[in-house]
């Protein structure tokens, strides 16, 4: 799925994730429409503290095909305006600028809030890597090129809403201030909005077949990564692996019942449950100090 597909609801029970149907309590099924294709542009957002560079921007982007320029910001808190309510595929976003940059930008991304694909755009290679790496789509350095911005658009053409949102998620990482630990953000699923979730608020992660579900204290979304990705990803957190179907954040526990001498069940701070596989009983129990 490109930036440019949608979805329709087409009935009130079950939704389709990964080929398959499954059936979220209350959400309906979503069904990915027919690709927009070259037919409907890329909608861009310029955010740029300084005139000219917005300008030379624009002009560009309007000699590009299948690119719309929907809006231009001069600030940060202008550019979270817009993104909401412009709710662009793509920003260009400049990383220095006075108040809020670009990165503070991007950590202001809250929950539900439209996921564009971030390109940044600044003078200083140092900062454009870092960002670059860490999961901006793409860099640009000033002055911008026709040849490069233009590569920069086809390569935001080309990925999923999914993939932005991972990419905004890694780059909320790095936008941490120094002096805080970095929080790990969980992309989570509900229809065809993509939600940025501190680890924290994460209750557990339970797989059924291919589809991973991510437990909230009052909601469940679909995550956009296996279970064996996710557990990667939280090594050396509060999350432990307590089933091969299960994983669990040990600060939203509540109890643990034996239900033998090497079977247990936890009790989370939500009333849900989960049993703990024998391989896994004694790792959860030194972990609890039970």
């Amino acid at each position: 799925m490109s930036v440019h597909q949608k979805f329709e609801i087409v009935d009130s029970a079950s939704q389709p994730v990964h080929g398959k149907v499954v059936r979220p309590p209350g959400a309906g099924v979503l069904r990915m429409a027919a690709p927009r294709g070259s037919i409907m542009p890329l909608r861009t957002l310029i955010v740029d503290d300084e005139p000219i560079a917005r300008r030379v921007l624009r002009e560009e982007l309007d000699s590009l095909k299948d690119v719309e320029v929907v809006g231009e910001a001069e600030n940060g808190a202008s550019a979270l305006d817009k993104i909401s309510a412009q709710r662009p595929d793509l920003v260009l976003l400049d990383l220095q600028m006075p108040g809020m940059g670009g990165l503070e930008v991007v950590r202001n991304l809250r929950h539900g809030t439209h996921m564009p694909v971030i390109v940044i755009v600044t003078a200083y290679d140092k900062y454009a890597l870092e960002a670059f790496e860490a999961g901006a789509v793409d860099y640009l350095l000033k002055p911008v090129g026709q040849d490069r911005l233009a590569d920069a658009v086809e390569r935001a053409k080309r990925v999923t809403g999914r993939e932005a949102a991972e990419r905004v998620a890694q780059l909320q990482e790095i936008s941490e201030q120094p002096a805080v630990p970095r929080t790990r953000r969980i992309v989570g699923r509900v229809g065809e909005e993509y939600f940025l979730l501190n680890a924290d608020e994460v209750y557990a992660f339970q797989a059924d077949g291919d589809t991973v579900w991510i437990v909230t204290a009052k909601k469940k979304y679909l995550a956009t990564q296996p279970l064996k990705i996710l557990d990667e990803r939280l090594r050396n957190t509060s999350f432990r692996r307590i089933h091969r179907n299960a994983l669990v954040n040990v600060d939203h526990v509540r109890k643990m019942t034996a239900l033998s001498s090497q079977r247990w069940l936890l009790t989370l701070t939500n009333d849900q449950e989960f049993i703990v596989s024998k391989r896994q009983a004694w790792g959860v129990r030194q972990l609890l100090n039970w």
